[in-house]
């Protein structure tokens, strides 16, 4: 009576534990698989373009004045795709407080966009002329064409190119420029202009692209404007690329860590769940062999 007591929960015991032995290994598959699944920041990239910038320091002839010329023409910036394509930028309280143009052009266009898996930043001037204070009928610089373009795609290499078509003239002298180094134009009464041509750098996900820098020294002595000291920036676009987010990426296969599988496995019908099953039948044969083996000690 009592052995027959005894076996039978030893039994039950056994199925139990199989059945556990069974479920618990997809179960752990299967969170093992949602963490990698999830984990990921997903950030979204962003973008910028500007058609001129300038960062100028215009001195009155008294000098006991500084007024700041800072002017941003068209910049633009993403995740929201935006586009502006304004044609002149204006500054106040120059030239005896009457509007002041500081850029004409007949195409000022700057684009900034992200996507899914891809932000742009693109630029394009033509025909343009840029002026600072006193120097009201001479250019600074005039281009007939230049753009700019920063891509970055998520997974991919950032690519940043700057293109000038046409002739350059810099304080009314035409100028050849080279992309091996800086040009220096200078004007005896008027100042000098340091010009870089085509500056782009790249990261793993980052690119910036600018068609022309100006560094500019400026000496006019008319409209009460003794100096005019800074840099001009034209085309200029930017670039971060998208995070992919790991639920977007394909989970790795996961295959039973261990000893290899037979040769013949999948011939005979095995399948991702044989290793679960086997180890279920392994652990349901030592558990009612322990179970046989008590109710002997028992029944001895």
């Amino acid at each position: 009576m009592n052995g027959n007591n005894f076996r039978m929960p030893a039994r039950r015991f056994a199925t139990v534990a199989a059945a556990t032995a069974l479920a618990a290994g997809p179960a752990a598959l299967a969170g093992a698989v949602s963490a990698h699944a999830t984990d990921g920041t997903g950030e979204q990239g962003s973008a910028s373009a500007v058609v001129l910038r300038t960062g100028l320091d215009v001195s009155l002839l008294n000098k006991t004045v500084n007024v700041p010329l800072t002017v941003s023409l068209n910049e633009v910036r993403a995740p929201q795709s935006s586009e502006k394509t304004a044609l002149t930028a204006r500054l106040e309280g120059v030239d005896g407080g009457q509007p002041f143009s500081v850029l004409g052009a007949e195409v000022a266009a700057a684009k900034a966009t992200v996507s899914s898996g891809k932000a742009e930043g693109y630029t394009n001037l033509a025909h343009a002329k840029v002026h600072v204070p006193g120097l009201p009928l001479l250019s600074l610089i005039e281009v007939e064409s230049v753009t700019s373009k920063a891509t970055c795609e998520a997974g991919k290499q950032p690519v940043a190119t700057s293109n000038l078509l046409g002739g350059v003239t810099v304080l009314g002298k035409k100028v050849t420029l080279s992309a091996g180094g800086p040009t220096v134009v200078e004007v005896p009464g008027v100042g000098s202009v340091r010009l870089d041509l085509s500056k782009t750098s790249t990261t793993s996900r980052t690119a910036a692209a600018s068609a022309l820098e100006l560094k500019v020294s400026i000496n006019p002595l008319k409209l009460n404007v003794a100096e005019v000291e800074g840099t001009v920036t034209l085309a200029g676009a930017t670039c971060e690329a998208p995070v992919v987010s790991s639920d977007d990426a394909p989970v790795a296969d996961v295959k039973p860590q261990g000893a290899p599988a037979e040769a013949g496995l999948a011939e005979t019908g095995g399948g991702a769940m044989t290793p679960y099953v086997v180890g279920g039948a392994v652990a349901l044969l030592a558990v009612g062999g322990g179970a046989v083996a008590l109710g002997r000690r028992s029944r001895g």
